[in-house]
């Protein structure tokens, strides 16, 4: 008698049972994955905004303290030129080469002309404000460490803004100045004691030297006094050269 057994047969189909067992814990485990993954992505994402919230709030931060302590300039580096004039002396005649450097506040309505010492003689050095505001002109004359104040011509003088859009034309060749000269005379009328209120541009300028006020004189007048001692200053503030003399 034979006795056959089919163990193969059953052996299989405990493997296929332990195969459908695993299938099922993956079809269940495959769910919870992506729910980790859908959490992690959301918290990812509060953390990145979170991020970025606190970096704008520092960037504004550190914009209004620096505008609350440290306020802009009145002038800024955009707003200075530096300036060559070739012209031609109608007394030598001449061509004379002049610099000087011009910073125009646009805000505050004035321009100050800084003009070192020229490279010929008869000039002197002078730092120049033209205060739109108080409708002021001071001269500060380096060699005397002095400030002789007038009123400001507004004629001849052109507005901040204006100038400003002279010399970025002049900067970009657009434009070139004018190379004749215009003269002026002025003589000194007396002393100034109180510069303060002269404004805040022209105080910071001749606080602690001595200050004097500046009448404008007619060209008859100017004839009658070439005898006078006088100090010239040489400055570019319009399509044109200007000769300023102040006499005493």
């Amino acid at each position: 008698m034979v006795r056959i057994a089919f163990h193969a047969a059953s052996g299989d189909k405990q493997g296929k049972d332990e195969e459908h067992v695993i299938i099922q814990q993956k079809e269940q485990e495959q769910p919870h994955a992506i729910h980790i993954k859908k959490h992690f992505l959301v918290r990812l994402s509060l953390v990145t905004i979170s991020v970025l919230v606190v970096l704008v709030g520092l960037v504004l931060g550190s914009v209004y303290t620096y505008r609350h302590f440290f306020p802009a300039q009145p002038l800024t580096e955009r707003s200075v030129f530096f300036c060559r004039v070739v012209f031609q002396d109608p007394m030598i005649h001449k061509h004379l080469e002049l610099k000087e450097k011009v910073a125009i506040s646009l805000e505050k309505d004035y321009q100050l002309i800084n003009v070192p010492v020229p490279e010929f003689s008869g000039s002197d050095a002078a730092d120049i404000v033209h205060d739109f505001q108080r409708e002021l002109t001071v001269y500060y004359d380096k060699t005397l460490d002095k400030c002789y104040v007038t009123e400001l011509n507004s004629t001849q003088v052109m507005r901040p803004k204006s100038l400003w859009e002279l010399l970025n034309n002049v900067q970009k060749g657009t434009y070139f100045p004018q190379n004749y000269l215009v003269r002026e005379e002025m003589t000194v009328t007396g002393y100034i004691s109180n510069v303060r209120q002269l404004g805040p541009v022209i105080n910071h300028m001749c606080h602690g030297k001595e200050t004097f006020g500046l009448r404008h004189h007619s060209t008859h007048r100017r004839m009658r006094r070439r005898r006078s001692v006088c100090r010239t200053i040489h400055h570019f503030e319009n399509p044109y050269l200007v000769e300023t003399l102040i006499c005493t």
